[in-house]
């Protein structure tokens, strides 16, 4: 039997943030695609039972990442907005078929910064 390998707390942080996303990004904005016909309350309701999955991963990350990994709020809400975008791009572009973008580099860039100021002192 295989046996699958203990992740450190910041490991499984990052991987359950990134499943965290996956659900938000569809519970958000699949919806312009996959359901674009119907009504608006419909999608809605979809979009809450997929963000239910999402909330599961989310919570327990930001604990995980919190208590055990010792991140502090806003390192956790920084490595979540790095995140966001490095899942939303390729949504965007693969399932909704929007045409990527400069200002997804430029934003890219922006969050790197972020992400110095955040860890510079850890």
């Amino acid at each position: 039997m295989v046996l699958l390998p203990t992740l450190s707390p910041l490991s499984l942080t990052l991987l359950m943030l990134l499943g965290s996303n996956l659900f938000m990004t569809f519970a958000w904005y699949g919806h312009l695609r996959s359901l674009s016909v119907a009504p608006w309350y419909w999608a809605a309701l979809v979009s809450w039972g997929i963000a239910l999955f999402e909330y599961l991963l989310q919570v327990p990350a930001n604990r995980i990442g919190y208590r055990e990994a010792g991140l502090s709020v806003a390192q956790l809400k920084i490595i979540q907005e790095v995140v966001t975008l490095t899942v939303f791009v390729p949504f965007a572009w693969v399932y909704l078929k929007e045409p990527p973008r400069l200002d997804y580099l430029w934003a890219a860039l922006c969050l790197v910064g972020a992400v110095y100021f955040m860890f510079r002192g850890a």
